[in-house]
């Protein structure tokens, strides 16, 4: 059994706008607990490559972060581990080299959870700005809703 089970981590830069989405959903999420048993809750940022650790030694990894998947802004999703993008592909968020190299080293080293899920919002916009736009704001219930989900198809409930 790894030493954190189940890690919740929120990326993004508060002060860019609706980059920050990760970490207002975490404070969401963390609202709504606690949890039984309870996650290892992380605030990531920008971490990149310090977070290799925690996410190898989870048994599963939920990463909440803004999401630019070509959707209306606001719009949640939930996407599972094979559709994470780890290798060449879209640029899901304004800091994802870091995540992306950090999740394909893990796979290269055969430490990558089986069970990793990203939970995010369509950012309107990305600028120096420490408030969410309204869009942003207005898909957090939506996204936390789907973090909460996981959460219990993992096993944990909120008490």
């Amino acid at each position: 059994m790894a030493e954190h089970p189940t890690v919740v981590i929120g990326l993004g830069n508060p002060l860019m706008t609706d980059d920050g989405v990760g970490l207002a959903l975490l404070a969401g999420l963390r609202a709504r607990g606690p949890f039984r048993p309870e996650p290892t809750f992380i605030d990531g940022g920008t971490w990149g490559m310090n977070l290799l650790p925690t996410i190898e030694d989870a048994d599963r990894v939920l990463f909440l972060d803004a999401v630019n998947f070509g959707a209306k802004p606001g719009t949640a999703v939930r996407l599972e581990r094979d559709r994470l993008p780890r290798w060449l592909g879209v640029k899901l968020s304004p800091h994802q080299i870091d995540l992306k190299e950090v999740l394909a080293l893990a796979e290269l080293r055969g430490r990558f959870p089986a069970d990793a899920v990203v939970v995010g919002i369509q950012p309107d916009r990305i600028e120096m700005g420490s408030e969410l736009s309204s869009a942003a704001g207005a898909g957090l219930d939506a996204a936390i809703a789907l973090a909460v989900g996981t959460l219990e198809r993992w096993g944990a409930r909120a008490t």
